[in-house]
């Protein structure tokens, strides 16, 4: 077992950015919605929308990495090994079964992480980006009118919400998943992860 990098300074900025945003975005549009009261509705407006706007900011920021590092390519679904995928969710991994796909720092994502975030990535990140700023320029908060014809809008986007937190759940047990506990959380944070590996592996992680 050795040390392995497998995530870049780049990709860790944009997971924890990322998180912290979606959170944000989670709590205060659960706020709008009347759901609780945590920093008045105002704010949480206010909060809602500068998120939004940061988020964009970093969805193209990262799309103009992924396409510029060719990172892109780990986020491309793939048919092989989805099948023993599934499986492997469905028992192995509660019989300490052997992962079906290697991590490698060429191979970050098994063929049900790539499905998923491709479309996190090409369905929802955009439906709720689109759907909420139609949603803040023609309704609140300074034009606080009935919805009508935005009752649509504003469905697809309560929807992709509770998409994002599902995932938000799923991820946070399957980050408990790895070699420890913490294995994948801590990987997150400094960039490397134990894993075996040969010699081509330990070169292009030097990369």
């Amino acid at each position: 077992m050795q040390k392995v990098k497998i995530y870049s300074k780049f990709e860790r900025f944009w997971h924890w950015t990322q998180m912290l945003l979606v959170l944000l975005l989670a709590f205060t549009g659960f706020e709008i919605h009347g759901n609780f009261s945590l920093f008045g509705y105002e704010e949480a407006v206010r909060l809602h929308s500068v998120s939004g706007w940061v988020f964009l900011v970093l969805t193209i920021f990262a799309i103009f990495w992924m396409l510029v590092t060719g990172q892109s390519r780990q986020f491309l679904p793939v048919r092989h090994n989805i099948k023993s995928q599934i499986l492997y969710y469905v028992s192995g991994i509660f019989v300490n079964a052997e992962h079906p796909v290697r991590k490698t720092p060429e191979c970050k994502l098994n063929p049900i992480q790539r499905l998923v975030y491709f479309s996190l990535i090409v369905l929802v990140f955009p439906v709720q980006l689109i759907t909420g700023f139609l949603y803040m320029y023609f309704h609140y908060p300074e034009q606080p009118i009935e919805m009508g014809g935005l009752s649509t809008v504003a469905v697809l986007h309560t929807l992709g919400a509770f998409a994002l937190v599902a995932f938000i759940i799923i991820h946070l047990y399957l980050i408990t998943t790895g070699h420890k506990i913490f294995t994948n959380l801590w990987s997150m944070i400094t960039g490397y992860e134990e894993m075996e590996c040969d010699e081509d592996m330990q070169e292009s992680s030097q990369v």
